[in-house]
């Protein structure tokens, strides 16, 4: 029987942990440098009853039957749908722009000239990436694409990003469309929820095994004892930074508390135009929970420095990709069983369920 080590225990590593356990009825060692499972999933329930997500809003969403029926094993969801505003000119409007962004925003009878616009020039229920959208000939569409991208997405792009919108990865500003509907849900996917007893106990459940032994407070310090590694930290920390460190953009979360019942009207509003922050998460709207106090969390972005804070968005521009070939190859020179997978591992943002759907692909593929 071969021995494994599991390095990260956010929901990567504990999906391949499970299913090494589970299937093959191997030993599996899952460490972690954190003092908490879930990775940056991880939440907790504060002193108010407040479930706290403490590295920002997580709202599991996913198409794919495959994970949902694998993570709905652990743990029970809820039916919330995410829906965020901004604030644009003053005015608490829908985030992506959409049709219902056009009333709230401006007058009438200009909001119904561009619709009809919209409509004859794109299908309904589509979304258009922003800078794709700048494309237009029209002069009143032209008009909309340009306030759409200076007051929606240029300066919180640049906020989130420390870099112009054009300078940020395609697959990044594909995220921030302009969306032809009144669906103002933020994800439209078919499963969509927060797990009832918080992401904690759910990653919680997936590692409750009699197979998997969880060692928190621990560095990584090599393969010895194992016959296969499963690295989900950062690929570059791996191979001590010899080809020089990856880049990432890093978040900090600044929180507060308040004697009044909510703060605000949703879970999360953006400020695309104001302050230094990005946005404000409100807990209590994901969990329908009550309390007389609610708490805050004001997202500020900022560089990530080695040693000083943590990796949250990795930079994929041309030449950052081709760093993280280079340290690819090196594990292709290994003449041992290392894979490596999640955010950090692969160099690539993964929403939760897409780090699920690799973990069950890296299974079914190699072992």
């Amino acid at each position: 029987m071969k021995k494994n080590l599991v390095v990260g225990a956010g929901f990567s590593g504990a999906v391949i942990a499970r299913l090494i356990a589970e299937r093959l009825d191997e030993s599996v060692l899952v460490i972690d440098k954190k003092d908490h499972i879930a990775g940056n999933s991880y939440d907790y329930r504060d002193s108010n009853g407040i479930m706290i997500h403490k590295h920002g809003s997580h709202i599991f969403h996913t198409n794919s039957e495959k994970v949902w029926q694998f993570i709905r094993r652990f743990g029970d969801f809820n039916t919330y749908m995410h829906e965020v505003v901004g604030i644009i000119d003053g005015i608490e409007a829908q985030i992506p722009f959409n049709f219902n962004t056009l009333y709230q925003v401006f007058p009438e009878s200009l909001a119904r000239r561009l619709e009809e616009k919209l409509l004859k020039a794109f299908k309904y229920n589509t979304k258009v990436p922003i800078l794709e959208f700048q494309k237009q000939a029209d002069s009143d569409l032209k008009f909309l694409a340009e306030y759409v991208y200076e007051k929606i997405f240029l300066n919180y792009t640049t906020k989130q990003w420390g870099v112009s919108p054009k300078e940020v990865d395609g697959a990044v500003t594909a995220r921030v469309p302009v969306y032809l509907s009144k669906d103002n849900r933020y994800f439209q996917d078919k499963y969509q929820g927060i797990p009832i007893e918080g992401y904690a106990k759910l990653v919680e459940n997936i590692l409750s095994h009699k197979n998997i032994e969880v060692r928190l407070n621990t560095e990584y310090s090599g393969m010895e004892g194992f016959d296969r590694v499963f690295y989900t930290g950062s690929i570059d920390e791996f191979f001590d930074y010899k080809f020089g460190v990856l880049p990432y953009r890093s978040v900090y979360f600044k929180f507060e508390e308040y004697d009044r019942e909510f703060y605000q009207s949703h879970a999360c509003v953006n400020y695309p135009n104001n302050y230094d922050f990005t946005r404000i998460h409100e807990y209590k709207h994901y969990l329908n929970e009550r309390s007389d106090k609610t708490v805050i969390a004001k997202e500020y972005s900022e560089s990530f420095e080695l040693g000083k804070n943590e990796r949250y968005y990795p930079i994929s521009d041309k030449a950052n990709v081709e760093l993280y070939h280079k340290y690819l190859d090196e594990v292709k020179k290994m003449n041992k069983e290392v894979y490596f997978l999640g955010r950090l591992g692969d160099y690539k943002y993964y929403n939760m369920d897409s780090a699920i759907e690799r973990a069950i692909t890296l299974f079914e593929e190699v072992l």
